[in-house]
Parts: structure tokens; C-alpha cells; sequence
């Protein structure tokens, strides 16, 4: 490992795992903090890699203010920046192990003490550990990953969750995704204080879009035509005219037999009371029989039961005469009953043919439709109920939408300002930079709001502002994008990460840069992998990578320099040789930067 005689040596950590960073920082002397006591205490403490691409150990502690991230090109500056995205939750897969090895292992310490938001959301979520938050992520060689905060497992989404309240990253690409709207959107939002308007904007869209996708259901499912409801009303009205219950169906057919063979049930009926109630019937030689026997019943048991029998044969003809003359009385010939009978029972038949059902199914069947109808109907209520509720819900989002839509105007003039101001220190004075924000009232509404951004730029004075994908080269681009980020950094307690973003740019630009980056770590910590020397002489702490091979594999090894080293690592970024020449300017540009 490149390690100075005179160099600051890094912490180092005794065990893996969660419980890495328990003991926090090696102290020299006992009670004595690793930073001065006058600076604000970090937020990213120490930051430890194993098996990770080509880096098989790396523990790397971190302070306060602007560090920067120094090496050759290739020596693998960025790999730094790219376990602590995978910390934050970025996506990960097998490549990140290094050959070889079954798994990679990543582990960061966080302190809190300035970073309320985070701490917030970590006992929001039962994961608070006091001021202290660790990290820490297990990448497998068959591409599964593992987290845990805190030493709780967790999903990537929750690390995700957590990782945007912790660091802010800002890419060396950044600058082509801000030529889309989408994230010029994002980023207007991500950095503006009106959170509460953003809020009540995505909660009125929920409750519109709520209210619109029932209206939708509702109408699939249980709204009818008004043509097919007036079809349904009418099939009702013959099956409330026409259609009986199984039981009454039932009555109306037994009384359709009677009434259709009354003329000769009256001829049967007759004949049997003849037979039984005349003068030489049946009743008539029963009684007569029953009388002869009478004086000899106590001369024989058979006879005196015989007799018993007859008198009961006797009464039991006289119950039948009496029950058909009843039967007689009611089977009378009734033409005109017959014919409405016959008629109900026509058109029931007809009725049940047209629906394609049976006699008896009717009745059911009007119930049924007598359901539809009156589900309908109460459909229709609701829907015209629905209709006002989309209306009021569409006023309240216009409302809120309108109320972010101002919110949003007064942030993007002021960060429009602030941007322009830090442009003409990136060599771009005279410049403009313009945000619009353009409400649409008219438009579909979105839980974003109703307002479509357009960022339009001149890099150059005299020159109209025109789209920043068009009208600006691709080094005014990264130069206006890091005037953005350094203007929309936020601070609050969450360190921010520059991954090679003075691409591109050198002399008295170059010199803009760092004074830029140093002063977005003023009030935090800021972490700047850089290849320029102008950036690097402005920062607080230099850690310089490095890479290192050996027979069996190639690794990548980290120091923290002391101000000795420094002038040896800026002399070299300033021309690659270092010679005594280069040492006295490194020394120069540090003075100057320091003073």
C-alpha cells in the first residue's frame, strides 16, 4: 500500500460484519476526537470494502468538510463512489465480486448528529441506532444481494429509502440526463421547500383518480344504456302483468282440469250419488241390512261384528254422498272462467317461450330483472353522486396544483439566479439561464401537478436562450450542470458526492470549480473524485488511490496524505513527472487556496 512516512494513516477496522465500526475511531490519545472539536461532526465516518471488484480490503475513515479523491486514471477512483451507491441502494449483480471470491462485502458508518431527516425515518421504521446508522450490503457470486441497517436485514428498496437521506451523488453524466424534462422536473422538486404543496398535490390526484377509476367500474359493470334500460322496464311490465309463482301456476292448472271436464265430472258425480242415495241405493240396502241384524247381534259374536261393520260401511257412504254433492255443487260449468283461465295460461306459455324458460320460471326471472333494474338505478344514482364528487376532487387538485405551480415559479427564479451567478464564475458571464415553468389548467391531471418545466440556457452573452440540449457544447453543458448541482446541493446533514464532474474543464474554469466544490462543503461534508489539481488544492483532506500488482492479481489500495504528500500527488496531477518545479507550484496553488 502507498503508504508516506509522513502520511496520516487510515483507521483501521479490527472485525467484518455488523459491529464493524462499534468502537468508532482509533484514538491517539485518550479523549482526544479524530477532527477538531470546532468543526461540525461528519455525516459518511468510515466506509469499508472486501472482495469488491478489484479491491480485496480497503477500510477508509472520513472528516468533515471537502475531500477529494485523487489518482491516475484507471486507478480505480471511482470504484470509492460506486460501493457507497450500492450502499444507498443501487442496483447490484455478480460482477461487482472479485474473481475468485464468493461474495463481496460492503459496510458504512453514518453519523446522524446533523441529519434529523435520516434519523427520522430510521425510528419511523424501528431502525434507530442514536446518532449512529451502519450499513451494509452482501453482494453473492450467483448475483443475490443481502442488506441490513443497523444490523436488521432490510430490502434494497428500504436501503434506497434511506440512501437518498443520507448522500447525494451527483454523476459524471448527470448533465445528459438534465437535457430531459422529466428529471428537470425532478430536480426542481428534489430541491425546492414546498414539500407540504408537493404533498397535497399527489394526495388531491389520488383522491380524483380514486373517484374516477369507481366511475369507470361502475360503468362496466353496472350502468345500463338508456335504451337497454327502457327494454328492461318494458319486459317488466308484461312479467308484473303476466307472470305468477310456481304455487299459483300450480292452482291455475289443477283449476284449468276442473273447469275443462266439469261437463263430465257432473255426469260422473251424479251417477255415484244415484248409486249410493237412491231409493233402492246403496245407503238405502246398507241401513235396511244393518236393521235385520240387529235382534240376533247378541246371539253370535261374528254377526254382532258384521253388524258393526255395516253400520260403519253405512256411515262412511253417507260421508261420500255428502262429499260428492260438495264436489258436485263446485265442478259446475263456468264457460266464461274457463276462457279467462285458458287465456292466462295462453299468454304465461307465450311469455315463458319469449324468454326461453318454463311456466314456473318466470316469476324468478322478474325478480331477477326487477334486481338488475333497481341495481341500476342505484348505479345511476351513484354515478350522477360520483360525477359531482370528480368534480369537487378535480377542483381541490386544480387548487393544489395551482398553489405547487407558484411554489415552483418563485423557487426557479431564485435558483435561475443563484445558477446564473455561478456560471459567469465557470467562465460563462453574461450567460442566462432560465427556468419556465409553465402551468397547463387544461391538462390531464398528474400527481405530479399541471406544470411542464423547460430549462433554456446561453452560455454565451448576446446569444438567445434556447433548450440546454442544443445550445450549449458539451463542456458549457458539465460546466452548467455542476453550477446546478453546486446551487441545488442541499447540505441538511447529507454528504455530497461529485463523481468527475470538473470533466472537461481546466485553467482559471478549473480554478472556479474547486473554489465551487469548497464552498458546497462548507456547511458539510463533500466527497469530489477529481483530476484536476486546481480542484484538489481546495480541498480539506486528499485521498489519493492507487492501484497495485501483484503476481497473483491486481488490487486497489487507499491513504489518506498528509500535507508532505500532497504537494508529491498535486505536482504529479499538474503534469504526470514530478520534478522540483512541479513540487514548488503544488506548493504555491495549496498556499493560495489555503489563504
Amino acid at each position: 500500500m502507498f503508504t508516506p512516512a509522513r502520511a496520516r494513516r487510515p483507521f483501521r477496522c479490527s472485525v467484518r460484519g455488523y459491529g464493524v465500526f462499534r468502537h468508532g475511531f482509533k484514538q491517539s490519545d485518550a479523549g482526544r476526537a479524530p477532527w477538531p472539536s470546532t468543526r461540525i461532526a461528519p455525516m459518511l465516518t468510515q466506509l469499508q470494502i472486501r472482495n469488491f471488484a478489484i479491491v480485496p480490503s480497503l477500510d477508509q475513515g472520513f472528516k468533515p468538510g471537502f475531500t477529494v479523491i485523487t489518482g491516475e486514471t484507471g486507478a480505480g477512483k471511482s470504484i470509492l463512489v460506486d460501493a457507497l451507491g450500492l450502499l444507498l441502494g443501487a442496483r447490484s449483480d455478480a460482477s461487482w465480486v472479485r474473481a475468485g471470491e464468493d461474495r463481496a462485502e460492503l459496510n458504512a458508518q453514518f453519523d446522524l448528529a446533523r441529519n434529523p431527516e435520516a434519523a427520522t425515518w430510521l425510528r419511523n421504521n424501528e431502525l434507530d441506532n442514536g446518532n449512529e446508522c451502519l450499513l451494509r450490503r452482501i453482494i453473492r457470486a450467483n448475483g443475490r444481494s443481502a442488506a441490513w441497517i443497523n444490523g436488521t436485514p432490510v430490502t434494497v428498496q428500504q436501503l434506497a429509502d434511506l440512501g437518498h437521506r443520507l448522500v447525494e451523488v451527483h454523476g459524471q453524466n448527470e448533465h445528459i440526463r438534465l437535457t430531459g424534462r422529466r428529471r428537470q422536473l425532478e430536480l426542481l422538486d428534489e430541491t425546492g421547500d414546498y414539500d407540504k404543496a408537493l404533498e397535497a398535490t399527489r394526495a388531491a390526484y389520488g383522491k380524483w383518480r380514486e373517484l374516477t377509476e369507481e366511475l369507470k367500474a361502475l360503468e362496466a359493470s353496472a350502468a345500463l344504456p338508456p335504451a337497454e334500460a327502457e327494454f328492461l322496464r318494458f319486459q317488466l311490465q308484461e312479467l308484473d302483468d303476466t307472470a305468477l309463482s310456481a304455487e299459483e301456476v300450480t292452482a291455475l292448472e289443477h283449476e284449468h282440469k276442473l273447469l275443462s271436464n266439469a261437463e263430465e265430472l257432473q255426469r260422473v258425480l251424479g251417477n255415484a250419488v244415484a248409486a249410493l242415495d237412491d231409493d233402492d241405493g246403496v245407503t238405502e240396502r246398507l241401513g235396511a241390512t244393518a236393521r235385520h241384524l240387529k235382534d240376533f247381534a247378541e246371539l253370535d259374536d261374528d254377526i254382532a261384528a258384521a253388524r258393526g261393520m255395516l253400520d260403519e260401511a253405512l256411515i262412511n257412504c253417507q260421508e261420500a254422498v255428502a262429499s260428492l254433492r260438495d264436489a258436485s255443487e263446485r265442478s259446475e260449468l263456468d264457460p266464461e272462467r274457463l276462457s279467462q283461465v285458458d287465456s292466462t295460461l295462453s299468454d304465461l306459455g307465450r311469455l315463458a317461450r319469449k324468454h326461453g324458460v318454463e311456466i314456473d320460471a318466470l316469476a324468478p326471472l322478474r325478480d331477477k330483472l326487477h334486481e338488475r333494474l333497481d341495481t341500476a338505478e342505484a348505479s345511476e344514482e351513484r354515478r350522477e353522486a360520483l360525477v359531482e364528487e370528480i368534480e369537487a376532487a378535480l377542483a381541490g387538485y386544480r387548487k393544489a396544483s395551482g398553489a405547487l405551480s407558484n411554489a415552483r415559479i418563485r423557487h426557479a427564479t431564485a435558483l435561475a439566479k443563484n445558477v446564473v451567478s455561478l456560471m459567469a464564475e465557470l467562465g460563462m458571464a453574461g450567460g442566462q439561464f432560465i427556468i419556465d415553468v409553465r402551468p397547463d389548467p387544461d391538462a390531464a391531471p398528474r400527481a405530479t401537478g399541471d406544470d411542464d418545466i423547460d430549462i433554456r440556457v446561453s452560455a454565451n452573452a448576446g446569444m438567445p436562450p434556447g433548450p440546454l440540449a442544443k445550445v450549449a457544447s458539451g463542456g458549457e453543458l458539465s460546466r452548467i450542470s455542476l453550477a446546478i448541482r453546486v446551487a441545488t446541493a442541499s447540505g441538511a446533514g447529507r454528504t455530497q458526492v461529485f463523481d468527475e464532474v470538473d470533466t472537461g474543464v481546466g485553467g482559471d474554469t478549473a480554478n472556479a470549480v474547486g473554489r465551487l466544490l469548497a464552498t458546497a462543503a462548507e456547511s458539510g461534508q463533500s466527497l469530489c473524485v477529481t483530476h484536476l489539481a486546481q480542484v484538489a488544492v481546495r480541498a480539506d483532506h486528499q485521498l489519493r488511490v492507487s492501484k497495485a500488482a501483484s503476481d497473483q492479481a491486481t488490487h486497489v489500495e487507499a491513504s489518506l496524505l498528509d500535507p508532505d504528500h500532497r504537494i508529491e500527488e498535486i505536482a504529479r496531477m499538474l503534469g504526470g513527472k514530478v520534478s522540483d518545479q512541479s513540487r514548488a507550484h503544488a506548493q504555491e496553488l495549496l498556499q493560495a487556496a489555503a489563504g
